[in-house]
């Protein structure tokens, strides 16, 4: 039996946070800098659906920030979902990168030395099935053909979904597939349902008459996504690694008061429909900040419910990995 579903994060637990983050990295002044030898090149994992890590991209905003402090070159490195990310700045390749609440949980149950750096909310999910498809409810799911991208935030939806309705997991047929690979089985008629979030959610709506059985405006099934850090650059550079997070904290609320601004760009540079993007961001939530108390339990949950249906191998205690940025001077 899976435990209670963590409540929703209090707004007021995220105003805080957003504080805290804003106000430590105002506070870094250049003595702290000094304090730390600089890298000569900070490394950042992105997805293409990661659309405010696109704009920051776009802007260059790190770039000038940390040029300005005497970091000469940012390298950004492209991923098509979490994992691979993780398995990336697990490797040392990247020092930073955007994901779901999932992959965080393979990498820690793996072994990868990181670090919880900051949390946002989650891109929305949906389950999807094809416009004609005989599944109606969550408990139609039952022996069916689910894809899902393994260790990704929609493994997480699903598992969520299937106790929503009754179901345990190995009541379905998983089928572990990229979004690239899932559009074309979708599509082809080679899945049941699918499990996937924004934008390639807004584009199963908008393209194939995708029908959504469930999705995560039942903050049931809601979670948050997070920036992780590699653990070495998190420790040697703890003052670079919060000034690139103030930075997208900037632009992420940017974001959220210029949502139609945000849409067209990020099909400028994306390549997606304008249309997909405006439907993703109406229904998305822009914050960022440290990670709170309240973040931990949601992952701990997550943790505890994996390990107790075999989906990793050894008991996890979160609070280990996440990053405490020290004190302004």
């Amino acid at each position: 039996m899976n435990p209670p579903p963590t409540p929703a994060l209090r707004r007021r637990d995220i105003g805080r946070a957003l504080l805290a983050l804003s106000a430590w990295a105002t506070g870094l002044g250049s003595s702290a800098l000094a304090q730390t030898p600089l890298p000569k090149e900070v490394r950042i994992g992105f997805q293409k659906g990661s659309a405010i890590l696109v704009l920051v991209k776009k802007q260059q905003a790190i770039e000038t920030r940390l040029k300005a402090l005497g970091v000469t070159s940012v390298k950004w490195v492209e991923f098509q979902f979490g994992p691979p990310m993780l398995e990336a700045l697990g490797a040392g390749a990247i020092d930073l990168g955007s994901v779901g609440d999932t992959p965080p949980i393979f990498a820690q149950a793996g072994g990868s030395h990181l670090v919880y750096a900051a949390a946002t909310p989650s891109a929305q999910h949906a389950v999807l099935v094809p416009k004609h498809s005989p599944i109606k409810t969550l408990a139609d799911l039952k022996g069916k053909k689910v894809a899902f991208g393994k260790g990704s935030s929609a493994h997480n939806v699903t598992v969520k979904a299937l106790a929503q309705a009754g179901l345990k997991f190995d009541d379905i047929v998983p089928t572990y597939l990229s979004p690239a690979d899932a559009t074309a089985a979708f599509n082809g008629g080679n899945i049941d349902a699918w499990v996937v979030w924004d934008p390639y959610y807004a584009i199963a709506e908008e393209r194939y008459g995708a029908r959504v059985i469930a999705d995560t405006s039942d903050k049931r099934l809601a979670s948050s996504s997070y920036f992780i850090a590699s653990r070495a650059f998190a420790t040697q550079h703890p003052a670079v690694l919060a000034t690139v997070l103030d930075e997208i904290r900037k632009v992420t609320l940017w974001a959220g008061q210029h949502r139609e601004e945000l849409a067209t760009l990020a099909a400028e540079a994306t390549g997606i429909d304008v249309k997909s993007w405006s439907t993703a961001f109406a229904r998305a939530e822009f914050s960022l900040g440290p990670v709170t108390d309240a973040h931990v339990a949601q992952q701990q949950q997550l943790a505890d419910t994996f390990h107790a249906l075999g989906i990793i191998p050894r008991k996890l205690n979160v609070n280990e990995i996440v990053w405490r940025a020290p004190a302004a001077p």
